[in-house]
């Protein structure tokens, strides 16, 4: 079964002057386990498709599934409870200044309601597969933009989701840097998560290899197994 379909999506914004169409009849399925590529230039319409996905936003038209359930019917008390299905990571990190590496991965398994058990054993484990060892009691601050991508990474997988949504992770890194957390995704996905990367970064997208598919102007222009970045 796909583990996440989109059935002629359309996706408007309504603001004081006027609308905008982000989406426009945009139909896919990808499967469970997959590594997509959502490729497409700034505006392009790829935040608004990952948004969808985990239900940060509802199409305007069509229909987003996640599996059999249309995320256009989950209630409002449900969504946190549907999202733990999804990891998202985003290329401003969104980590918590005032906490630790530790923390802010521990943090995540607190909001679900995990046990102090459960967290002192599988946080470490998490920042050791993340490349993070020694970095435990770091503050955000003190760690270098790869890092703080590692530790948003590792926050994102701890409570083991489905699917993880990265949009535009590399965008802040250098090249080095930014193979390193593909590298993390490439592992993840390896383990059977379905990965979806939202990226420009056309040195990336070509050295993975993966399925590509290509946003312009909110419209899906192309699909290909195994692709280059050509937008």
């Amino acid at each position: 079964m796909p583990a996440i379909i989109f059935k002629n999506v359309e996706k408007t914004y309504e603001n004081k002057y006027g609308s905008f169409t982000a989406l426009k009849d945009v139909s896919l399925a990808i499967q469970s386990g997959e590594f997509v590529c959502i490729i497409g230039k700034s505006g392009a319409g790829k935040t608004t498709f990952t948004r969808l996905i985990y239900a940060k936003e509802l199409p305007t038209n069509g229909a987003v599934y996640f599996g059999k359930r249309n995320t256009a019917n989950v209630k409002s008390k449900h969504l946190p409870f549907f999202r733990r299905n999804f990891g998202a990571v985003f290329q401003d990190f969104k980590l918590l200044s005032q906490k630790t590496v530790y923390e802010n991965v521990a943090y995540a398994m607190e909001l679900v309601g995990r046990s102090n058990e459960d967290i002192e054993n599988e946080v470490p484990k998490i920042l050791e597969i993340a490349g993070l060892k020694g970095k435990e009691n770091t503050y955000p601050k003190n760690l270098s933009g790869g890092e703080k991508q590692k530790t948003s990474l590792a926050r994102a997988i701890i409570n083991n989701p489905d699917v993880i949504v990265a949009d535009e992770p590399t965008g802040n890194l250098d090249p080095v840097s930014s193979w390193e957390i593909v590298e993390l995704l490439l592992k993840i996905n390896k383990l059977g998560t379905t990965v979806i990367l939202a990226t420009h970064d056309k040195a990336v997208v070509d050295k993975l290899d993966k399925r590509v598919v290509t946003i312009q102007d909110g419209r899906l222009i192309s699909d290909v197994v195994h692709g280059k970045y050509n937008s």
